[in-house]
């Protein structure tokens, strides 16, 4: 089952279980398509280099039984290149 982890690793941003715009890779690598367009010049994960998709939507009556994930990764990208600028450790949910 999908994490549906709860934020873009590159800016940081809310991204709630339905958001339309929450990308993914097959490890799970979460951004949000206004990064991978504008940060990450395409669609290749900068963590893996693996295809990044939209995130599938889990239906609302399913969340209960099945949380999205709380667990919130940082690791900001800079604008002008796909390696890390610095990598933080995992923090804690907001």
């Amino acid at each position: 089952m999908l994490e549906l982890r709860p934020n873009c690793e590159c800016c940081d941003r809310d991204l709630p279980p339905d958001a339309l715009e929450a990308m993914i890779c097959s490890f799970e690598c979460t951004f949000c398509a206004d990064c991978v367009q504008q940060r990450l010049a395409g669609q290749r994960c900068p963590n893996c280099g693996g295809e990044l998709v939209r995130r599938p939507i889990r239906p609302a009556e399913k969340l209960p039984g099945n949380p999205a994930s709380t667990q919130r990764v940082f690791k900001p990208i800079a604008a002008t290149t796909e390696e890390p600028a610095v990598s933080v450790a995992t923090a804690a949910p907001r």
